[in-house]
């Protein structure tokens, strides 16, 4: 008999659909980017600014970093989990992970809403 030990919180289904979901915004903003780019392509500094002025440019800018770090939290975490045995190890370096996405995403805010 197979004794199993359950460690963590319903990981999953859930973090397998985040992961799709995200790669399906990433590609759509990625589509209509190139689309951006081709019809209108920015020769300079005041056009790639004015590319990110509209404010649905800027929420769609958004919603690909907020899409980005999610990927990349779930495909992290998944790594550390099944590479790096001590639990005290593998602890900080998701936190070092959270806090670099959480400050990767409110440096993209930052930007976005500079411009």
């Amino acid at each position: 008999m197979v004794k199993r030990t359950v460690v963590g919180a319903g990981y999953g289904l859930r973090d397998w659909l985040m992961q799709r979901v995200t790669a399906v915004v990433m590609a759509l903003y990625s589509l209509l980017f190139v689309f951006l780019l081709l019809t209108r392509p920015p020769e300079g500094y005041a056009e790639w600014r004015g590319l990110f002025a509209p404010e649905w440019m800027k929420l769609a800018s958004l919603l690909f970093a907020l899409s980005l770090m999610l990927h990349a939290w779930v495909g992290v975490r998944d790594i550390l989990m099944d590479y790096v045995r001590p639990a005290g190890l593998r602890l900080a370096l998701q936190s070092a992970a959270i806090l670099a996405l959480v400050a990767y995403a409110a440096w993209a805010v930052q930007i976005l809403w500079s411009l």
